[in-house]
């Protein structure tokens, strides 16, 4: 998610009428954040926290540097407030982690931050926060960001040559999230393309530990001890923000890894199956039956022990669980 920047106001507009102008940027409406798509290309609803609050009645809008609260009549909503306006995607880079001893630290930025520009570069899908920092390594550059509605600007020199792991700031920064809603074909059709997108990451994942692009320990197998802990985190987030979300992207994300660990090419496993029947299609013959069923014995036996192992690992390494708070934007 994100929130618009004003590229243009409508004439005679309610956003008009409550004084918004461009490059005014819109952060709450009666309480509330006033959210966009940081995908243009995707249409959805934001599914707000609480309810509006409508005796505020107010429009909290950025404009330079300061908060400025502009009063609205009547029962103004963003649907009609963004009807009104033109607008861009702005203050979605989220500072997730910040390096200890880091440049980031010194200037005292927090995880949570919504990172809005770098000195008069305005943080965007086109000017990303890496490639504009790139732009300024060793200089002092001015940092302008959100930090629970409150307005921050800071000074941060970055780094020529970062320790190793880390960047030029030293903070980890991802797309700040919010659940949301969409109509249902559009939804089908994201779910798919999500699905596809995870297929692909997990296809890909041995090709990237070889060429050193994610490490070993990014890289964890897990085994039913560590599911369990998984589902356990997830049915834990459910019960708290009363939402079935976590519950629903964890199955859908092991039933996805359950099926391609299936159809890959080991003994025991369909894939290897599979590949048995491919070689015999090659070859116009069939395989030796007890030799394949050795095979395919010798291969259940080392997937037993390979599952030993990563049980044993589960229980005696403390593993990494699902932030949900942060995927849901609580």
């Amino acid at each position: 998610v994100a929130y618009p920047l004003v590229t243009g106001v409508t004439p005679g507009s309610v956003a008009q009428q409550a004084g918004v102008q461009a490059n005014d940027v819109l952060l709450t409406l009666n309480g509330q954040p006033v959210l966009v798509s940081a995908l243009r290309e995707l249409d959805y609803n934001v599914r707000p926290q609480a309810p509006a609050d409508p005796s505020l009645r107010s429009l909290t809008v950025l404009r330079g540097d300061a908060l400025i609260t502009l009063p609205v009549e009547g029962s103004l909503t963003r649907e009609q407030l963004l009807a009104g306006v033109t607008s861009a995607p702005v203050l979605s880079t989220l500072v997730t982690l910040v390096a200890e001893g880091s440049p980031a630290e010194a200037a005292g930025l927090q995880p949570g931050d919504l990172i809005y520009a770098v000195n008069d570069t305005v943080i965007s899908r086109d000017n990303p926060l890496n490639a504009v920092i790139q732009r300024h390594l060793g200089e002092q550059v001015t940092l302008r960001l959100l930090r629970d509605g409150q307005w921050i600007i800071t000074q941060v020199t970055p780094r020529v040559e970062p320790p190793p792991g880390q960047g030029a700031l030293g903070v980890q920064i991802g797309s700040a999230s919010r659940l949301a809603t969409m109509s249902l074909l559009p939804a089908l059709w994201q779910g798919v393309q999500s699905t596809l997108e995870y297929v692909w990451l997990v296809i890909q994942l041995p090709v990237l530990l070889f060429v050193g692009q994610v490490s070993p320990a990014d890289a964890q197998l897990t085994g039913p001890v560590g599911i369990a802990q998984l589902v356990g985190g997830a049915v834990e987030a459910s019960i708290d923000t009363g939402l079935w979300f976590p519950i629903l992207r964890l199955s859908a994300v092991l039933s996805a890894a359950l099926a391609i660990t299936n159809l890959l090419p080991l003994p025991a496993l369909d894939g290897g199956r599979l590949l048995f029947i491919l070689f015999e299609a090659i070859r116009g013959r069939r395989v030796n039956p007890e030799r394949e069923g050795l095979i395919h014995m010798v291969g259940f036996m080392l997937l037993i022990g390979l599952l030993v192992l990563i049980t044993v690992r589960d229980i005696t390494t403390a593993q990494q669980g699902i932030d949900w708070s942060t995927i849901l934007g609580q």
